[in-house]
């Protein structure tokens, strides 16, 4: 199981942070499109999708990342 990207405990806890912010971003843009009736994929969505998955890639999967 691959670290949390950082090499010191605080860069670790900000990746995590920064997941967690770019996860909280997307699900927001997700509930104002479906309530605007928007059912495919929006370029907003796609920009906040990556933003996230990129954020991902920096933190373990037991914090909710891809590593």
């Amino acid at each position: 199981m691959a670290r949390t990207e950082g090499k010191t405990r605080a860069e670790r806890r900000a990746n995590v942070k920064a997941l967690k912010a770019a996860d909280a971003a997307l699900h927001a843009n997700q509930r104002r499109e479906e309530a605007a009736g928007i059912r495919e994929e929006t370029p907003e969505y796609q920009r906040l999708n990556a933003a996230a998955n990129k954020a991902a890639d920096k933190v373990s999967r037991w914090r909710g990342g891809h590593r």
